[in-house]
């Protein structure tokens, strides 16, 4: 199997394997998506994706969370099954008991590989940016997820003090991206934080 971890404690097989020593960060990450159940007899698994980056791009692998390491997996072949899962064929993940083993382990994408995509940033991407607010330029919080369940979008935001607030995620709002500090600032409308 190639992959650049070897810290993993996982059982999944690791014949073939070759090395790199590299952690890789959450910082360098983003999820998603997660590995659903085995599919057929030949370690194939069902991959429930929020964000096609690993089609638009030139990515050799996918990066899963294995108790609590990230740990890259090379992909050796895919195809679409629906809009939101594909069907997934590591290498060197050859059973079914190999393929269970990763079910419900959650999918990762380095930031490095996304930027291949364009100047666009999916809902995805932004996971863990800095949202300020434009009018006082003051530090609203992280934003925790997106929810895009509805015509109006939203952002997920954890306050510093741990509080959860949501924030309307309209283009009308939104003043500034910047990927490389990962911020993103929005024009607020007043009294929408003491909601």
């Amino acid at each position: 199997m190639r992959i650049l971890n070897t810290d993993s404690t996982s059982s999944v097989p690791t014949s073939n394997v070759q090395t790199t020593k590299l952690m890789i960060k959450t910082e360098d990450v983003y999820k998603i998506g997660k590995i659903g159940k085995p599919h057929g007899l030949r370690g194939e698994m069902n991959f429930l994706f929020n964000d096609d980056v690993f089609d638009r791009t030139d990515a050799e692998y996918l990066i899963l969370k294995i108790d609590g390491i990230l740990v890259p997996f090379f992909m050796e072949e895919y195809r679409f099954h629906g809009s939101e899962t594909a069907l997934m064929k590591f290498c060197d993940i050859d059973t079914v008991e190999q393929a269970r083993e990763l079910t419900g382990c959650e999918v990762y994408f380095p930031r490095h590989l996304a930027k291949e995509d364009g100047d666009e940033l999916s809902w995805a991407q932004i996971i863990g940016f800095t949202l300020t607010d434009a009018t006082g330029g003051k530090t609203v919080g992280t934003i925790a997820s997106v929810d895009d369940s509805t015509i109006n979008i939203l952002f997920e935001v954890k306050t510093p003090d741990g509080q959860e607030i949501l924030i309307p995620a309209s283009e009308e709002l939104i003043t500034d991206v910047d990927a490389e500090n990962r911020t993103i600032t929005c024009s607020l409308p007043e009294g929408i934080l003491e909601l």
